[in-house]
């Protein structure tokens, strides 16, 4: 056998397996939202009760689209098992990226994919326990009595989704930190030294992505900074197994 058919023979089997482990995920995927469909009204009044506790006795949110009522919990609930479903997927990725990789590179990607992932959801969990009961609640006391709060449910998910996303990826600042610093792109000094302008810079990100609340954008901005120092806590313990390993 030649060298080109046994190069074409590997790359068929990689193409394969890549199916196979899509296919997996896609299924794993799919069985979780079947097991929790039937619960999707009840997903999304869990989903909504930050807002929902919020709001004055007798006000609720409404739908203004016809299939909105039937579309929001649905997309709800495939959010939620698609978390579900994550770490089964994670592990299909690394699985299939595993073998070539150096080990080195193993010893570095799996603990930052696990990390990762548990910092996105401690992100997520944040923003839902803490940043949306006070900024639904900050936001409400300050609307005019004559203005009638009735928020689409729809708009809802859009906003709460995007909050999510945010907070969970500000969550990844230290993996972000440990990375750069493990494989020399930033030296520890110049992350110390860049401390005061990423207090600045945490306040602006917060500033434009997050509501044009006060409470929203500071907690945002404070939750970075500390995590920006945990960063340089836990990329000086880095840096100092690297030393100790040299």
């Amino acid at each position: 056998m030649s060298t080109d058919q046994k190069k074409n023979e590997t790359y068929v089997s990689h193409l394969v397996e890549l199916r196979d482990r899509v296919l997996r995920s896609i299924l794993v995927l799919f069985l979780c939202f079947l097991g929790l469909v039937s619960w999707a009204p009840d997903i999304y009044n869990i989903f909504a009760d930050p807002l929902i506790s919020a709001l004055p006795p007798g006000v609720s949110m409404i739908a203004t689209d016809v299939v909105a009522p039937f579309f929001v919990p649905i997309k709800v609930t495939f959010f939620v098992a698609f978390i579900i479903s994550l770490p089964f997927i994670l592990w299909q990725i690394w699985s299939f990226v595993e073998p070539a990789l150096y080990s080195e590179e193993k010893k570095l990607a799996l603990p930052v994919v696990l990390s990762s992932f548990l910092l996105f959801l401690a992100g997520m969990a944040f923003a839902y326990f803490v940043v949306f009961p006070a900024a639904f609640t900050f936001i409400i006391a300050f609307s005019p009595s004559e203005v009638e709060i009735a928020t689409d449910i729809d708009k809802y998910f859009s906003f709460v989704m995007s909050l999510f996303l945010i907070f969970g990826l500000s969550f990844e600042t230290p993996v972000v930190q440990m990375l750069l610093v493990r494989l020399d792109f930033v030296s520890l000094e110049k992350m110390v030294v860049f401390r005061p302008y990423f207090i600045v810079l945490a306040f602006v990100i917060a500033a434009i992505v997050t509501p044009p609340d006060v409470v929203s954008q500071l907690m945002l901005a404070l939750p970075l900074c500390m995590l920006f120092e945990l960063g340089i806590f836990l990329s000086k313990s880095i840096a100092l197994k690297s030393k100790k390993t040299n």
